[in-house]
């Protein structure tokens, strides 16, 4: 029985209408190195878990208004597990069956997931062409045949996905941002996401930069930057990159397109769970790597310039790899992790030696001797007011006219690079670039000093126990 809401009540008559309005949340540790503002459109918080949502409703919405899909049909569909989702919970609320046909790639959660709406699963090889019979896509295409009254989604042809992104994500960003947003950042799949929501927004703003982000292994930016379409190779994060051209995929509306490890992937997804406290899926960890390494080839590195990142699942699908850190390791993705800062620091083991504004040269040449370290913190309190060298108190005493007893106040720097106990040790590479220290500040306060010879041990320690 249809209940019509009163006036002031806020109950939706079912899940499939609070699909879209995610938020836009704002990134602060892990884009330390560039100056844009960078927000997340954390789309994995629509109520099937991902943005593949947009897509099932407006697909099945429009194979019902053609005829397409009938009452009593069955929906088959080749997918990496979002776009299941999104259709299974669509089809419980409107009495469909699911079939849904996944590479052997997947998460089991992703396969666990649709079996709990009542969905048959059939799992096919992930190493084969695209055209191969066993391949998802042969395989859906053949089920969907031979399957009496079903409808084939076909979200990597069917122009309703795109047209989802164009007509709901697009807007959403461009009221969520008012207009200020000059990046948009997105992982591409069936590149329905980056070609809607793309095209909707450089409608608005023609000069807005619109940026893929493709898993090396994919063909996708090999294809965009020659015209040539290269032979694919397997790799591990999901939902993400291609071995064929979708026909949903428009390059026109792309500026650049990123490519980005396995790795850097599966190492910038932890990172965001421990320092944003964002718990997202491994194709998030991609679209952050790369918008990092797209806004580092800007000049000031983007600084006066918003990027959005499309962030399209959660973590909690991928519970058995990407969060687990026995598959990392057996997959080499864990070898090389060299800590945090604070681990760094730990490791060291010696107390802070700081200084103060107004304490004298002699005082501070003399704790530099006493302790032997070539750079100390100036505070007030525990509040960092900047940095002091041994380089600055030569240049101070060799310009004459200058004591031993002249406070330091004059030669401090007041802009030394800063890191947290959670900025990962390699990420310090650029920071060491232009300066051989940086301060260690956490929630305000000053605890620790790192140097280039730090991080030189720190590693030779990592190494050595491998």
């Amino acid at each position: 029985m249809k209940v019509e809401p009163r006036t002031g009540e806020q109950i939706r008559d079912s899940v499939l209408e609070i699909v879209g309005s995610t938020p836009l949340v704002r990134l602060h540790k892990v884009t330390r190195g560039v100056r844009a503002d960078v927000v997340a459109k954390l789309e994995f918080l629509n109520p099937g878990g991902s943005v593949k949502d947009r897509i099932a409703l407006t697909m099945i919405g429009e194979a019902e208004a053609d005829g397409r899909l009938r009452p009593g049909g069955t929906i088959v569909e080749a997918t990496s597990g979002n776009t299941g989702m999104g259709v299974a919970m669509a089809a419980a609320i409107k009495g469909y069956r699911c079939i849904f046909v996944m590479p052997d790639k997947m998460s089991e959660e992703k396969i666990r997931l649709l079996r709990a709406f009542g969905a048959r699963v059939v799992i096919t090889p992930t190493a084969v062409e695209p055209d191969d019979p066993r391949s998802y896509y042969s395989v859906s295409r053949r089920l969907a045949a031979e399957t009496p009254h079903a409808f084939y989604a076909d979200q990597y042809h069917n122009p309703a996905n795109p047209r989802a992104h164009y007509e709901t994500l697009g807007p959403e960003l461009w009221e969520q941002t008012s207009g200020r947003l000059d990046v948009l950042i997105c992982g591409m799949g069936t590149g329905g996401t980056i070609s809607g929501a793309g095209r909707f927004l450089k409608e608005r703003h023609p000069q807005i930069a619109v940026v893929g982000v493709d898993p090396i292994g994919s063909v996708y930016s090999e294809y965009f930057r020659t015209g040539r379409f290269p032979q694919a190779h397997t790799y591990k994060v999901e939902g993400i990159g291609e071995d064929f051209l979708p026909g949903t995929m428009d390059f026109s509306v792309v500026d650049e397109v990123v490519a980005v490890s396995d790795r850097e992937s599966f190492l910038m997804t932890r990172r965001l769970v421990r320092e944003e406290g964002i718990f997202c899926g491994g194709s998030s960890g991609t679209a952050v790597a790369g918008a990092l390494k797209y806004l580092r080839t800007l000049p000031g590195h983007g600084e006066g310039k918003r990027a959005a990142v499309i962030f399209p699942d959660s973590g909690l699908r991928y519970l058995s790899k990407i969060f687990s850190d026995d598959w990392m390791r057996e997959h080499g993705f864990l070898e090389t992790e060299m800590g945090a800062v604070g681990d760094l620091l730990r490791a060291k083991g010696l107390a802070l030696v700081t200084a103060v504004p107004d304490e004298a040269v002699r005082t501070v040449v003399g704790k530099m001797k006493r302790f032997d370290v070539s750079q100390l913190p100036v505070v007030a309190g525990d509040r960092l007011v900047g940095m002091i060298s041994e380089v600055d108190l030569l240049s101070y005493l060799l310009e004459g006219g200058h004591g031993l007893d002249d406070p330091i106040t004059a030669i401090v720097d007041p802009a030394p690079p800063v890191v947290t106990p959670e900025t990962p040790v390699d990420g310090l590479a650029e920071t060491f670039l232009t300066a051989n220290a940086a301060v260690v500040v956490d929630a305000g306060r000053v605890t620790g000093i790192v140097t280039k010879i730090d991080v030189i041990d720190h590693l030779a320690r990592k190494l050595g126990r491998q």
